[in-house]
């Protein structure tokens, strides 16, 4: 029997790396590594792990996750970082397998994979396929529109919403990133392939976890006027045969569209909490009757396939595993 693979989890204890830690504790191929609780606070013993493992993965905020990688020395230690902070950087390989037919082999090839962002894992699943198709211009004015759960906020959201009242919050549904300047925006423009940041507007709900993404199209704006299953034929034939991500089919989008309202006007057609656990993402194309508008959505858990379960496929391709253990 082989050798299990060395891995570890540096940032445990934070809601992505116990997330990780859950997700490869019954695995045999390998073996996870932690420091000795007496010299948790010892550098010395945290630069011993980050060169012993076969592969890293970084569950850090995005200084303490630059200061972990000047760490490593060993030329032999792959890295998977979980932070913001080497998404767009060079020499690093966006950790979205399935953006385009050549970046599981770029996962495979390289040392430094970085772990993309919740929201941009739905964003550029839905986008690139149609700017790299000539269905949108790169220069096109994009919107994207999302919400989730709370989880995705880190441990101060997470303690606020789930305090009791007075102390927590009471609001259902909040917006931010009022300033238009989130730190997603950065990956969302590159890895999609657009020539301008899109208009960002990011909510939190009341729940736990599970994100939707949304884009709304103006198609009659779009310079080859597609049809609502124009896109959805594209984005079809981009996922075709991928075992994570899948694209609805018509039937299917049709009985969404065609459920009727109850008395109160409106009925729940997408859950965002449906593929919470999986690291799974689905993408709908939804269009008017006319044809002239679109709304295309991405649903996802933004702790599986947005986070824990990608960086754990990721870890799995760099260590020439089967791409879908654990997961």
């Amino acid at each position: 029997m082989a050798m299990a693979h060395t891995v570890f989890i540096d940032g445990e204890a934070g809601t992505t790396g116990l997330q990780i830690r859950d997700r490869l504790a019954e695995r045999r191929d390998l073996e996870v590594l932690s420091i000795d609780p007496a010299r948790r606070k010892d550098p010395a013993a945290r630069a011993e792990l980050l060169n012993a493992a076969d592969a890293v993965v970084l569950c850090l905020p995005d200084d303490a996750s630059r200061e972990a990688v000047s760490m490593i020395s060993s030329n032999s230690t792959r890295v998977v970082d979980a932070s913001t902070a080497f998404r767009t950087a060079p020499g690093w390989a966006y950790g979205f397998p399935e953006m385009d037919r050549e970046q599981r082999q770029t996962i495979r090839d390289a040392t430094r994979v970085a772990n993309p962002g919740c929201y941009p894992t739905g964003f550029i699943a839905l986008v690139r396929p149609l700017v790299a198709g000539g269905l949108i211009p790169a220069d096109f004015p994009i919107t994207v529109n999302a919400v989730s759960g709370y989880s995705g906020g880190g441990k101060g959201l997470i303690a606020e919403f789930e305090a009791p009242a007075p102390q927590g919050s009471n609001d259902a549904f909040r917006i931010y990133g009022l300033t238009l300047a989130h730190k997603h925006l950065p990956e969302m423009q590159i890895h999609s392939g657009l020539a301008h940041p899109p208009v960002f507007a990011p909510s939190v709900g009341r729940y736990a976890q599970g994100m939707i993404v949304e884009v709304p199209l103006q198609l009659w704006a779009l310079p080859g006027k597609p049809s609502p299953n124009d896109l959805r034929a594209a984005l079809e034939a981009w996922y075709g045969g991928e075992t994570f991500v899948e694209v609805a089919s018509e039937a299917e989008i049709a009985e969404l569209q065609g459920r009727r309202a109850g008395a109160a006007g409106f009925v729940a057609e997408l859950d965002p909490e449906a593929l919470n656990g999986a690291n799974r993402m689905r993408l709908f194309v939804f269009g008017s009757a006319d044809g002239s508008q679109a709304r295309l959505v991405a649903l996802l858990d933004n702790l599986g396939k947005g986070a824990s379960g990608a960086a754990v496929q990721n870890l799995n391709l760099m260590l020439g595993l089967d791409e879908a253990a654990g997961l």
